[in-house]
């Protein structure tokens, strides 16, 4: 059983209009789909990268689910002390390497799996079934638990929304009742409000107070895979001990070039780095010139340099 890319949602700025659409709370997570063969328990992140051994509460399978084979889709969230989803936290669990350090962080950072689709279900392919059978079919074959969940769908989208702005969470999906399971595919049956904006973007310089990074000058890849700056951030849920991580880290990576095509507003001051690092910057909006207004760091995260590119369609 080969792992798949998963559907994905387009980015949309309202609630579609019509009937036929089912409204999902958007889990501020990491997508992961979980194989079973009818031996063997898999996870893989959106980007083909497996995951078993991140999240070993998921890979007893047979506790919660009571397929012969399977596909599941869903995310794996985590909380923060607000008792809201936390990307920063989830993180911490997804890009652990050592082994004793996940014992440990187990059980600091406890996560939830939130289940919203089968694609494949004892040896038979789903994905050209509609959504709502589907749903149906997971229902069947999933027992929820503390740490599995299946997503709840909800008729009037907007009433989500609002819910969502009030309670301050990432955002909905909305996705046509009707609609196939389109592997690899980005489609209007599937749609993503958010409430806030984010990212993924490159670390190409920095600067320092006191001999610590107190900022992180960002970039995007251009079209011609050029590295264009899009503003800097000293602000984010990094803690003070990360930011001193995060000074020996870009230390090691210093260079004497400017990484990036345009000129920064802190270019005087400014450490130049070899582009390797990634993170998840939230912001307001995207400024006149292709810059970012109120950028924050939310967490470092495991993605190539060069798939971050600057948004063709305002995408993001």
């Amino acid at each position: 059983m080969e792992p798949i890319l998963p559907m994905e949602p387009k980015k949309s700025e309202a609630v579609p209009e019509g009937n036929g659409w089912l409204a999902q709370i958007k889990w501020d997570g990491v997508r992961i789909l979980t194989y079973f063969d009818g031996t063997k328990v898999r996870l893989y992140n959106r980007k083909l990268n497996e995951r078993t051994w991140n999240y070993p509460e998921l890979t007893n399978l047979s506790s919660y689910c009571s397929a012969e084979s399977v596909i599941l889709d869903g995310e794996v969230i985590a909380m923060g002390e607000d008792g809201k989803p936390s990307f920063y936290e989830v993180m911490r669990r997804d890009g652990i390497r050592r082994k004793e350090k996940l014992a440990q962080m187990v059980s600091i950072v406890p996560v939830a799996y939130m289940i919203f689709d089968v694609i494949y279900l004892n040896r038979e392919w789903l994905n050209k079934r509609p959504l709502n059978e589907r749903t149906r079919l997971l229902s069947d074959i999933i027992e929820p638990n503390e740490q599995i969940q299946l997503v709840s769908s909800h008729r009037d989208g907007n009433h989500l929304f609002h819910v969502i702005k009030e309670n301050g969470m990432e955002g909905i999906v909305l996705k046509k009742e009707d609609s196939p399971y389109q592997i690899g595919q980005k489609t209007d049956h599937w749609q993503k409000v958010k409430n806030y904006l984010d990212v993924i973007a490159v670390v190409g310089g920095f600067t320092l107070r006191g001999g610590v990074v107190n900022a992180v000058l960002l970039g995007l890849y251009n079209q011609k895979g050029e590295l264009y700056y899009i503003g800097h951030t000293g602000t984010g849920k990094l803690s003070n001990q990360e930011w001193r991580q995060l000074t020996d880290i870009l230390k090691k990576k210093e260079m004497d070039d400017r990484p990036f095509i345009n000129k920064p507003e802190r270019n005087d001051t400014a450490h130049w780095v070899r582009p390797a690092l990634t993170v998840k910057i939230q912001y307001a909006e995207w400024r006149p010139g292709h810059s970012l207004r109120q950028p924050s760091i939310q967490s470092f995260v495991d993605v190539p340099p060069k798939d971050c590119k600057m948004p063709e369609d305002g995408e993001t």
